[in-house]
């Protein structure tokens, strides 16, 4: 079973990062070599529209399958909320 991460944009962003590009892109590396899935939100889609262009297009490198995308709930705003 390929592992699951949820990525927020401090993620994406860590990429291009001097403080958090090693980890960063050693993730990727996994996610390029079928290791692992990221999980991805419509948080974070909206937020990477806020994003300098190289953030934005990070996420369109990668194949669809190397994603899972989950859909922001009534349950999971009350669950931030709180």
């Amino acid at each position: 079973m390929v592992t699951r991460i949820y990525i927020d944009t401090s993620i994406v962003g860590g990429y291009f990062d001097d403080d958090f590009s090693n980890d960063t892109k050693a993730l990727f590396k996994r996610l390029e070599n079928n290791e692992i899935i990221f999980v991805i939100s419509s948080v974070l889609k909206q937020e990477l529209q806020k994003a300098p262009v190289n953030v934005q297009k990070l996420l369109g490198q990668y194949s669809s399958s190397s994603f899972e995308y989950v859909e922001l709930t009534k349950e999971g705003i009350e669950l931030a909320n709180k």
